[in-house]
């Protein structure tokens, strides 16, 4: 099983699809506080569809929260300052892939914990800021999960 980690996430209906997209593909999904919304709110709700009750949703209230209660887990952090592409990455069972909040990303200080072998990057036109992040989850968490044959929790 894969797990994604929403770092301060701030858009509802992006976490939506992230929701419905762990459902679909059994991952995990993270979500670290604070959050941008309620996780209530009827936006974040819309995008999920029906999805949430099939989706395994955390939630925590802090960096150092999420940390220690997943000590273990391998973090592969997803940011336009990345230098190794994501397709690149050998990922394993229980990793965790890593995305930021969508107007400003991960801070430095978490892509420098992560360390730089571990920080990946999805390849973009040369004029373009950065990609949607439910998108940017769906291409990641289908890279990870297609490396580890598709198998399912």
């Amino acid at each position: 099983m894969l797990n994604i980690v929403l770092y301060q996430p701030e858009i509802p209906p992006n976490t939506g699809n992230i929701i419905r997209l762990c459902a679909n593909t059994g991952a995990r999904l993270h979500l670290v506080g604070p959050l941008g919304f309620q996780l209530d709110n009827t936006r974040v709700k819309r995008a999920g569809l029906d999805y949430a009750e099939m989706a395994h949703v955390q939630q925590y209230v802090s960096w150092s929260t999420f940390k220690e209660e997943n000590p273990d887990m391998k973090l592969w952090a997803f940011s336009t300052r990345g230098q190794i592409p994501y397709n690149e990455a050998s990922f394993e069972t229980g990793d965790g892939l890593l995305f930021g909040p969508e107007t400003r990303g991960l801070p430095e200080s978490i892509l420098a914990e992560a360390g730089p072998e571990n920080c990946l990057h999805l390849p973009m036109a040369d004029a373009s800021r950065s990609l949607n992040l439910s998108n940017t989850v769906a291409i990641g968490l289908y890279e990870a999960w297609r490396q580890l044959g598709f198998e399912t929790a």
